[in-house]
């Protein structure tokens, strides 16, 4: 798959996660390894995943260096860069703000897997403690929940989730998954 290939996906899998509430507004990013390369393609700043458009998406070195594309990368470069440097099998990075999830992580509460679809596909969502957007110890934090190969979301404290896949399709599925255990799990407790 080429570059514009890659992009379009990227825009394909943003406006389904917009559809389905799982950011607003021009929060959230989403960012894709780059196969046979040390590259990603993530989301320029500033850009809502409602109508991010192919030129909407940077591309740049694992190192940080801005390889192609103009405008900012996101405020979370560095966790989706951290990630994809000690995860060799994460093609792809998912960051929303979904209302749910973000409830939870706002909350300061782990995300319980109360169904069986959350209990295989998502298994541990560790709760990553709060430290400001964009910030070198978020990033660090981040990284640090991910180091295992069996996480494959995490809930920020106060801020929102965060999912990894072997591709953009599995990293937005686990994002919806996330968010529907969120649901539950809330409902669940309103009527127990």
């Amino acid at each position: 798959m080429n570059l514009e290939d890659l992009k379009k996906e990227l825009v394909a899998i943003s406006r389904l996660a917009y559809h389905r509430g799982l950011t607003s507004g021009v929060s959230g990013n989403i960012s894709q390894r780059v196969p046979g390369h040390d590259q990603v393609l993530i989301k320029r700043s500033g850009t809502s995943f409602a109508d991010a458009q192919t030129s909407d998406f940077l591309l740049v070195a694992l190192t940080g260096e801005l390889l192609a594309g103009s405008g900012t990368p996101s405020v979370e470069i560095n966790f989706h860069l951290g990630i994809y440097r000690e995860r060799p099998d994460v093609g792809a990075v998912l960051h929303g703000h979904s209302t749910f999830a973000t409830a939870f992580a706002v909350a300061g509460k782990t995300l319980p897997a109360l169904t069986l679809a959350s209990a295989e596909g998502l298994g541990e969502v560790p709760l990553v403690p709060y430290a400001p957007a964009g910030s070198q110890e978020l990033a660090a934090l981040v990284v640090q929940a991910f180091r295992s190969s069996n996480i494959k979301a995490a809930l920020l404290r106060r801020h929102g989730m965060v999912t990894v896949g072997k591709d953009l399709r599995q990293a937005f599925y686990l994002a919806d998954l996330v968010e529907d255990t969120a649901k539950v799990a809330l409902l669940a407790r309103l009527i127990s």
